[in-house]
């Protein structure tokens, strides 16, 4: 768990709420979401009360257990959607304790069935993701700099510059960069 702030506290505190909002949804007690997500009962409280920033792993637990993508999380923060969204009005969320940054470039919405986001990895990062938050989601990750590996279920992928992997989501996923150098690619999600 990450303890250090995010450049927006702002953003912690409306993530907080949410998660506060979705649990109260469905009438789980923390030790009900703890048993569905893998994440720890003392864990998931900080998380609530916005006294530590989630990181991209944790999230990502939250979300299969919602049974929803990290974007439509992230999009039930917002407050609008633009049909042009300008370049300092894309969302950016970071997990600095892993050097990953993640944009929405075009976040979802109840009327649109796509999104897409940016995503940039440091040299020598892991993302592990046990379950997929939404099983059967469509993937087209587009590679823009670097190298990743990119674990799919049963099936690993070497993906450089350039290079466009097509996948579905159904089980575990894995991002890894090596330690030399990072990643930055553009996923599309329908």
């Amino acid at each position: 768990m990450e303890t250090h702030r995010q450049a927006n506290p702002s953003l912690d505190v409306q993530i907080a709420a949410r998660l506060r909002a979705l649990r109260a949804e469905r009438d789980w007690s923390l030790e009900e979401l703890a048993r569905r997500s893998d994440v720890s009962r003392a864990t998931l409280s900080r998380l609530e009360n916005a006294e530590v920033s989630p990181t991209a792993s944790v999230l990502g637990r939250l979300c299969a257990a919602y049974g929803m993508t990290m974007s439509r999380l992230m999009r039930m923060v917002e407050e609008d959607f633009d049909a042009v969204i300008r370049r300092e009005a894309q969302w950016v969320w970071r997990d600095q304790a892993i050097a990953f940054e993640r944009r929405s470039i075009s976040p979802p919405n109840a009327a649109l069935t796509g999104e897409v986001i940016e995503c940039s990895l440091g040299p020598g990062t892991r993302i592990s993701y046990p379950q997929p938050s939404k099983p059967g989601l469509e993937h087209h990750l587009v590679m823009l700099d670097g190298r990743l590996r990119l674990t799919v279920g049963e099936a690993t992928h070497d993906v450089e510059a350039g290079d466009c992997l097509r996948y579905m989501l159904h089980g575990a996923t894995e991002f890894q960069t090596p330690g030399d150098v990072g990643a930055r690619y553009i996923l599309f999600m329908v």
